[in-house]
C-alpha cells in the first residue's frame, strides 16, 4: 500500500511540476470532486438499502423487517466512521496525508466494489448479512479516514465577507452524488425487468462507484502532496493532533458542532432515503419513477445550496440555520402526510423539502466549526463532522421508517420536529460559548 501511495505521489508531483501559488477556486474543485464520490458511495448503499438488499439478504422476512434489517445494517457505517477517524488520524501523524488518503480511498473502493459481488441469502443464507455488515464496515472506517483538510483550508481561506459561499461549496456534492446515483438506478430498474435487475443490474452502481473514487483519489493526491499544499497547511496548522487532547481541548465544541446541523441532517433523510422506502413499501408506484422525482429534488437542492451561500453572506450562517430550523419544524407539522398524497403531493413535499434542506445543508458544516482554535481545526472538524453524521443521520431511515409504520406519518414528522429543537438549542449554546471564548 505505501508503494501504492509513492507511485500516485510521485504521478501527482509530476502533473503539478508547473503548479502555482495555493487559491480558493482550485480548493473548490477538489473539495467537490471528494465530496461528489463520498456522498455517492452514500447514496449508492442508500438506494440498494430499499430496492436490493431487502430481497436479496433478507428475503425470509416481510418486505417491511426486511427494509428495517437493511437500514441497521446501513447505519454501520456512521458507527464505524469515528473509529476510523481515530486510526488514519495516527497514520496521518505518522505518515502523510497521502499514505493516509490512498489506504482510505482503497478501503472504501475495495469495500463498495466488493458488495457489487455479494451473494444472496439463497446462495450462502445468514452469510450474506455478515458480508454485507463487513463491508458496510469497511466503508464506514474509510469515511472516517478520508478527512483531507480540503473543507477546513477552503474556509481558512476564504475572502472575509464571502465565508457563507465558501461554506456551501463542500456541500454541493450531496446533491451531485445523488442526481448521478438516482439516474443510475432509475435507468437500470426501468430498463431491465424485476429478475434481471435484483440479479445483476444493481450491481452497476456499485462499479461506478469504485471508478470514482478512483478519480477523487488521484485529484486530491494532486493537491495534498504538492510543497505548496504541504506549506500551507503547515502555515495555517492544519496538522493532526492526538484525539485525546482535541477532545480535552475542543471538547464543548465539538459536541455542540455535532448537535448543530440535526434538523438538516434529519431533514436529509426525510427527502431522500426515508420517502423512497415509504412509497416503495406502501404504494403501487415504480421506483423508477421515485428516483426520477428525488433527481428533480436534487437539482432543487443544488440551486438552493449555491443560494444558502449568497443569503449567509447578508445574514450569517447561524442567522440562516436558526430560520431555517425553524421552517423545518414548520415544515414537520404537515408536509409528511403529503407522502401519501399521489402525485401532487409527493412532488410538492420532495420539491419543498429539497428547498429547505439546500438553505439548511448548505450552511450546516460552517457555523460552528469556525469556533476551533487553529491548532485543533483539522482534527476537531473532522471529529465533529463524524459525529454529526452518526447523532443525525445514522439511525434517521431506521427510525423514521419504523415510527411511521408504526404510527403513521405524523410520527416521522415529530421525530423531524425533535431534530429542527436540537439545532436551535446547540446554536444558541454555541453562541454563548463563543461570547465566553472571547
Amino acid at each position: 500500500m505505501s508503494g501504492a501511495s509513492a507511485t500516485f505521489e510521485r504521478d501527482a508531483r509530476i502533473v503539478n511540476a508547473r503548479h502555482g501559488d495555493v487559491n480558493p477556486g482550485e480548493i473548490a474543485i477538489g473539495v467537490i470532486i471528494g465530496r461528489t464520490s463520498e456522498f455517492f458511495d452514500f447514496f449508492v448503499y442508500a438506494i440498494a438499502s430499499v430496492l436490493v438488499f431487502p430481497k436479496l439478504v433478507f428475503p425470509h422476512l416481510d418486505a417491511l423487517t426486511g427494509t428495517l434489517y437493511s437500514f441497521a445494517i446501513f447505519a454501520l457505517a456512521f458507527v464505524a466512521r469515528p473509529i476510523g477517524t481515530v486510526i488514519f488520524m495516527g497514520i496521518d501523524r505518522a505518515y502523510g496525508k497521502g499514505v493516509k488518503l490512498t489506504i482510505t480511498l482503497f478501503l472504501l473502493g475495495s469495500s463498495t466494489v466488493a458488495i457489487a459481488f455479494l451473494p444472496g441469502y439463497e446462495q450462502i443464507g445468514l452469510a450474506s448479512a455478515f458480508l454485507l455488515a463487513a463491508f458496510r464496515i469497511g466503508q464506514g472506517l474509510a469515511l472516517g479516514g478520508e478527512w483531507d483538510g480540503l473543507p477546513a483550508l477552503l474556509a481558512l481561506n476564504a475572502p472575509e465577507k464571502r465565508r457563507g459561499w465558501y461554506a456551501m461549496i463542500p456541500q454541493l456534492g450531496a446533491p451531485l452524488g445523488l442526481m448521478v446515483a438516482a439516474a443510475l438506478f432509475a435507468y437500470f430498474a426501468s430498463n431491465l425487468s424485476s429478475e434481471d435487475f435484483l440479479d445483476w443490474g444493481w450491481r452497476y452502481p456499485f462499479f461506478v462507484a469504485f471508478a470514482i473514487n478512483v478519480v477523487a483519489l488521484f485529484a486530491r493526491l494532486r493537491m495534498v502532496v504538492t510543497p505548496e499544499y504541504t506549506e500551507h497547511f503547515e502555515q495555517r496548522e492544519l496538522e493532526p493532533k492526538p484525539i485525546g487532547e482535541t477532545i480535552r481541548a475542543e471538547g464543548a465544541h465539538i459536541i455542540i458542532g455535532a448537535f448543530a446541523p440535526l434538523a438538516s441532517f434529519a431533514l436529509f433523510h426525510m427527502v431522500t432515503v426515508f420517502p423512497l422506502s415509504w412509497v416503495f413499501l406502501y404504494t403501487d408506484q415504480s421506483p423508477s419513477r421515485f428516483l426520477v422525482i428525488e433527481l428533480i429534488g436534487a437539482v432543487v437542492g443544488l440551486i438552493t445550496i449555491v443560494l444558502s451561500g449568497y443569503v449567509a453572506d447578508r445574514v450569517g450562517r447561524r442567522n440562516l440555520l436558526s430560520a431555517t430550523a425553524a421552517a423545518i419544524a414548520a415544515f414537520s407539522g404537515f408536509a409528511p402526510q403529503l407522502l401519501n398524497g399521489g402525485d401532487v403531493g409527493e412532488v410538492i413535499f420532495m420539491v419543498s423539502g429539497f428547498i429547505l434542506l439546500g438553505l439548511s445543508f448548505g450552511q450546516s458544516s460552517g457555523a460552528v466549526a469556525s469556533n476551533f482554535s487553529k491548532a485543533y481545526r483539522y482534527t476537531g472538524s473532522a471529529l465533529t463532522t463524524d459525529l454529526a453524521w452518526l447523532v443525525g443521520a445514522g439511525f434517521a431511515p431506521f427510525v423514521a421508517l419504523y415510527l411511521s409504520s408504526e404510527f403513521g406519518l405524523m410520527a416521522a414528522g415529530g421525530y423531524l420536529l425533535s431534530g429542527a429543537v436540537v439545532t436551535l438549542l446547540a446554536l444558541a449554546m454555541s453562541r454563548q460559548l463563543e461570547s465566553t471564548d472571547r
